[in-house]
């Protein structure tokens, strides 16, 4: 009785906690359609500065995969002012930090400074924009940098062609079935002016979002906003292809020989929907149940109880266009690869035939109200979460009502996804093996 009156009271905190924690927003557009966000914070005496780019792997061409990536590197090189070498430098000595990232959807570029810095981050941001200097030093430079990522995350990282063989395989037409890191023949092949035109498509006001988070004055934020943006020329209408896949209907089957490894793994993947849609947040709350910390699902029974495997997980993969629903394991000792599909897909059956309990569905919608406070917990998750729901959801008020859908969803809605799309004639089926050649020798 007593664990559950503390529960009860940690799950009332926590929904407090949520429901408190509202984030305020004001956004407005300069002529040359560049959206802006700001959102003021003085609780910390720093200041983020952002700008995600609507462009990612999916944007580019089928023989010039790595382009988006490639671009996250290169736009460091340096611009019409800040020398080559220079950008790093000039962060670090202000005190500052930054990074970028890229997806198949999305590229984003973020500088966190002291608060008394607002106005150079925005100068810096503004002459990524502006003034990229795209040239063939730089060009070689990165293409060294970007092959070494690709040798140190993939070639030679055990299991580190897993998503890109699950995307390769689920997806025929879609630009989604190459790896973001892309192809090192094709950037090998690229000639400058393929660098040259990729920035000028993309790299414009009117395919961008800014958005300025922390502890900053409104009034001269916008100033400065204006001042460094405003000048830039809005860039023609980007022509986006829609790509439709055409549903699986029988199993797929695929195998991959990775070298780096001694353990096979089985993977099973799914094509699921946007992560726009109602349906791919259910699928969130299907795998926290699954794999979501040592009490799932998979993780009890299939690792902890009948000790079968050394490894089990899933997750889903919410992309812009099409999600995947992923379940893997590596088997122990004698175990195999099917045996462990096999108590795989039992605990799928059981999610499409039976109501999970009462007890783990409030389990469930704590752990979500976790992860809610926590993603806009610091100034940086804020900034990224604006971005995000601004450029790839349409909507920047998700921010604060993402966790209402959540929040609605029931128990046989669960149940009624899971039946919808994991099913055994919609899925591929991966045999993720050691290479043959290394067995043999």
């Amino acid at each position: 009785m007593k664990k559950t009156i503390m529960a009860m009271g940690a799950a009332l905190s926590l929904g407090s906690a949520a429901t408190a924690q509202k984030v305020n927003f004001e956004e407005y557009d300069l002529d040359n359609g560049l959206h802006v966000i700001l959102h003021h914070d003085p609780s910390a005496p720093t200041v983020i500065t952002s700008v995600m780019y609507h462009v990612g792997a999916k944007d580019e061409n089928p023989e010039r995969t790595g382009f988006a990536h490639f671009f996250e590197h290169l736009l460091f090189e340096g611009t019409q002012n800040i020398k080559r070498g220079e950008w790093m430098k000039i962060v670090t000595g202000n005190g500052g930090v930054n990074n970028a990232n890229t997806s198949d959807d999305r590229t984003y570029y973020y500088e966190v400074f002291p608060s008394n810095s607002l106005e150079l981050g925005l100068w810096m941001e503004s002459e990524r924009l502006m003034h990229p200097v795209i040239n063939q030093i730089g060009v070689d430079t990165q293409n060294e940098v970007v092959k070494e990522e690709k040798r140190l995350r993939v070639d030679n990282q055990p299991y580190g062609n897993f998503i890109a063989q699950v995307k390769k395989n689920m997806f025929k037409v879609h630009p989604y079935r190459w790896a973001t890191i892309g192809s090192m023949e094709h950037l090998d092949a690229a000639t400058l002016e393929e660098f040259q035109a990729f920035n000028k498509k993309f790299y414009i006001p009117n395919n961008a979002v800014l958005v300025v988070a922390g502890d900053f004055d409104g009034a001269q934020a916008r100033k400065w906003i204006k001042q460094y943006f405003g000048p830039i020329k809005k860039g023609p209408a980007i022509q986006r292809e829609t790509f439709t896949e055409a549903p699986i209907t029988q199993t797929l089957k695929a195998e991959y020989e990775d070298p780096n490894i001694q353990i096979p793994a089985i993977v099973a993947a799914y094509r699921t929907p946007s992560m726009k849609t109602r349906d791919a947040r259910v699928l969130d709350m299907i795998s926290s149940v699954l794999s979501d910390g040592k009490s799932s699902r998979l993780y009890k029974k299939i690792v902890d109880d009948k000790k079968m495997a050394l490894q089990i997980g899933a997750f889903n993969v919410s992309q812009e266009d099409y999600g995947l629903y992923v379940l893997y394991g590596l088997p122990l000792g004698q175990n195999t690869t099917q045996s462990l599909l096999q108590e795989m897909d039992d605990e799928i059956v059981k999610l499409q035939t039976e109501l999970i309990s009462e007890r783990d569905f409030e389990k469930l919608q704590n752990k979500f109200e976790n992860q809610y406070v926590n993603s806009n917990a610091s100034i940086e998750g804020i900034a990224e979460n604006l971005a995000s729901y601004y450029l790839l959801y349409g909507d920047v008020k998700l921010i604060n009502s993402e966790i209402d859908i959540y929040r609605s969803v029931t128990r046989e809605e669960i149940r009624e996804v899971a039946k919808k799309y994991l099913n055994p004639n919609q899925r591929l089926i991966l045999d993720y093996i050691p290479s043959k050649d290394k067995a043999q020798n």
